[in-house]
Parts: C-alpha cells; structure tokens; sequence
C-alpha cells in the first residue's frame, strides 16, 4: 500500500476488518502488514501443534543394581534393557553400595562392563562408570548401528534379479 501515516494506516485496517501489525519495527519506516491476528494466531499454533506430533522425545529410564546381585536377576534386568533400548530410550545403570561394599566398587565396576559386554550390540556409552557419591553410574544409549538394523531396507530395482 505504500508509505502512510499511522492515522492513516489504522483507518485502512478498521475499514477492511483487519487489523494493523508492525512486522519490522527498526526498519525506517516501520514495516506494518493488515491481517486478521487471530486467524495468524491459530494459524501458528497449529503449525506448532504438527511440529510438535513428529518429534521423539528421548527419555531416561533409570536401572538399580546392587554389585552382589545374582545371574537370574541380572538377566531379567537385560532384558528389560533390551527392551528400552530398542524403544529408543537412554538408560542410566546405577549400582548401589551400601556399607563395606564401598570398599570393592571394582565389583560394581566389573558388573558395568559384564553389562556393556552382553548388550554391546545394541548400546553405545554415553558416559562411562563413575562413583557418585554411594553409587556407581554410567548412561548407554541405542547404538547407531542398531537403529540403522532395525529400520527396513528399501527394495532395489536392479538388473541382480533380472537375470535370475
């Protein structure tokens, strides 16, 4: 519409039902634009609401051990593990110690990489073991490798099946 007053401006807007919003306020002059602000408003909050749907939220699931703890209960752990990862979640193993276990934190040590060892397909460490105060933690996340595993390959037109 060209440069005009504000007065102006405003009067345009009020006679087409609009309203006046300053798209460019240190530009000189000031950039306005006529349109219906809760038409825009909707309009933004929908094209959020649809960004929002098509994202993964990744969570932290947590896993306790204790550095004693028995092969059967370990295994029922790993498979919980498994199924987390596979899911696309971080997971934090901590092993607890209470009492004189803190005086072998290697056993919680060696617990960590029994772990790491069983599921090294699947997991990639994030952060490695660490003593935190009475507890030892480490952080995995799914591997790339796994993810790319478990996607479907696309099936190729080639001249390979062709010929047999």
């Amino acid at each position: 519409m060209g440069i005009m007053t504000l007065r102006q401006a405003l009067e345009a807007a009020r006679t087409q039902g609009l309203d006046l919003v300053e798209v460019a306020a240190t530009s000189t002059p000031p950039v306005c634009r006529l349109l219906d602000f809760g038409k825009y408003r909707y309009e933004q909050a929908r094209k959020d609401r649809e960004a929002k749907r098509g994202q993964k939220t990744v969570e932290i699931r947590e896993i306790r051990l204790r550095p004693q703890v028995d092969d059967h209960d370990l295994d029922v752990k790993l498979r919980a593990m498994g199924k987390m990862l596979d899911g696309g979640d971080k997971i934090k193993v901590s092993v607890i110690f209470r009492g004189r276990e803190l005086a072998h934190t290697e056993n919680g040590w060696k617990l960590l990489q029994r772990l790491v060892e069983t599921l090294k397909e699947k997991v990639a460490i994030d952060k490695p073991p660490a003593m935190e105060g009475k507890r030892m933690i480490m952080i995995l996340s799914p591997s790339r490798r796994a993810k790319q595993a478990t996607q479907p390959v696309a099936a190729t037109s080639g001249s390979a099946d062709a010929k047999t």
